[in-house]
């Protein structure tokens, strides 16, 4: 990806970022007021139902999603039209395609969810035009949830525990083969601990070497973090509340090798979710409450190119902002989204339920 100068586009969003709420996105569901002034998700109409839990934002331009049924869909000109690139056999077996990666508008990785075979990797070096599964799962006991890539090379994708350890999948060639890493560098799980399959955001990296993986259902939620591609693992408890199966860490996202967030909460409807974000400043041996949280359940998170304390949170009641690094957090949206991620060029973008699909925008402004 190019990293492009801050502009005139990026110093809006900026300002846009900083000042009071008005109004921003609002579709079906949304409360007019809910937004910062001048900024806010425009909706790209996809034409689809599908709800889309994985989203690789490429540039600004460019960006995939994946969903239900075996969904998947691409566009290169800022959202103004999409592509159906489903892959055949996905979407003949309603694949539940929870997670996607790309490494540019032709090459990128998606994982299918489930029990046993159902989960699945696909890959596709020509736009999505043709698909190969280089990954189809034969345990019956695992259930792999995020995939996560640290270069154009080496990718990781977890499954839940299976005997009593999560379970690790590895790639040196970029998706084509993998491999089950060793778990004797893995901690033993928790009674009950699993991750979530919410957002594609339960296994993240960050460099060439780190990587950290979210947890929930147990009596603690839990993150864990590798420094050497998923060999050796460290635990860590967050302070976002578990002891249910509802509860836990469903996203983190990663500035760096050090500085992180994570959100989680409750995800069941109606329930309440008390301190659902926490930060790291030290790789995530350690984890503070966000002095003022997000109000609710939020399943994804990503850093805005633009500011090094800035970060968004999305969840299916609203989007929030952070300016401070994770300390606060104050509502941006009320629409319904899963998932989000941003690139070096400033191309956020969000998706979720009912083939929901946004760019964060100057609004007002046409999209570029």
């Amino acid at each position: 990806m190019r990293l492009l100068g801050v502009g005139m586009c990026a110093a809006a969003l900026l300002v846009g970022l900083a000042v009071a709420p008005a109004q921003a996105d609002t579709g079906a569901g949304d409360t007019p007021g809910a937004g910062l002034r001048g900024v806010g998700w425009a909706l790209k109409a996809t034409g689809k139902e599908a709800r889309f839990r994985g989203l690789a934002a490429v540039s600004r331009s460019t960006a995939w999603v994946a969903g239900t049924k075996g969904t998947v869909l691409r566009t290169g000109d800022g959202g103004r039209s999409w592509q159906d690139v489903s892959p055949p056999g996905a979407v003949a077996e309603g694949l539940e395609l929870r997670d996607i990666e790309a490494f540019d508008a032709r090459r990128a990785v998606a994982l299918s969810i489930g029990e046993g075979e159902a989960s699945r990797v696909l890959r596709t070096e020509d736009g999505g035009a043709t698909w190969t599964e280089t990954f189809r799962n034969p345990d019956p006991r695992a259930f792999y949830d995020c995939l996560t890539f640290l270069d154009a090379r080496h990718g990781l994708a977890m499954s839940d525990p299976v005997d009593g350890k999560f379970r690790i999948l590895a790639t040196d060639d970029g998706g084509r083969s993998w491999r089950v890493l060793p778990d004797a560098g893995m901690p033993v799980a928790l009674p009950g601990e699993a991750a979530f399959a919410a957002s594609g955001q339960c296994l993240v990296a960050s460099g060439p070497r780190d990587v950290w993986l979210a947890t929930g259902g147990g009596p603690v939620a839990r993150v864990l973090h590798s420094s050497d591609r998923g060999l050796t693992w460290r635990a860590a408890d967050s302070t976002v509340p578990a002891g249910d199966p509802a509860r836990g860490v469903f996203a983190l996202a990663f500035r760096d090798r050090t500085t992180g967030l994570a959100v989680g909460g409750d995800y069941r409807a109606g329930q309440a979710s008390p301190q659902a974000a926490a930060r790291t400043a030290d790789a995530g041996r350690g984890w503070s409450r966000a002095a003022t949280p997000p109000p609710a359940y939020r399943s994804g998170a990503a850093w805005f190119p633009y500011g090094r304390s800035t970060a968004l949170a999305v969840g299916p009641t609203g989007t929030d902002v952070t300016t401070d690094a994770g300390r606060t957090w104050r509502t941006l949206d009320a629409g319904s989204y899963d998932t989000v991620d941003c690139t070096a060029d400033g191309g956020c973008w969000a998706a979720g339920e009912k083939g929901r699909v946004a760019r964060l925008e100057v609004l007002g402004r046409p999209g570029r």
